[in-house]
């Protein structure tokens, strides 16, 4: 990717990168383990940002 990028996906990109975060224990404990997983979570390698 370029060193210079365009501000606009500067600012996708670092959405993405704060989005992708698991969701907070008491969450879990809240929902009696009904939520376990972010669904939103991603993983560099294997699916990419369409950015």
């Amino acid at each position: 990717m370029a060193r210079n990028k365009p501000h606009a996906r500067k600012l996708r990109l670092a959405a993405a990168y704060k989005s992708n975060k698991p969701i907070p224990i008491w969450v879990t404990m809240k929902t009696r383990l009904r939520a376990r997983r972010g669904f939103r979570l991603r993983h560099w390698r294997r699916s990419k940002l369409k950015v």
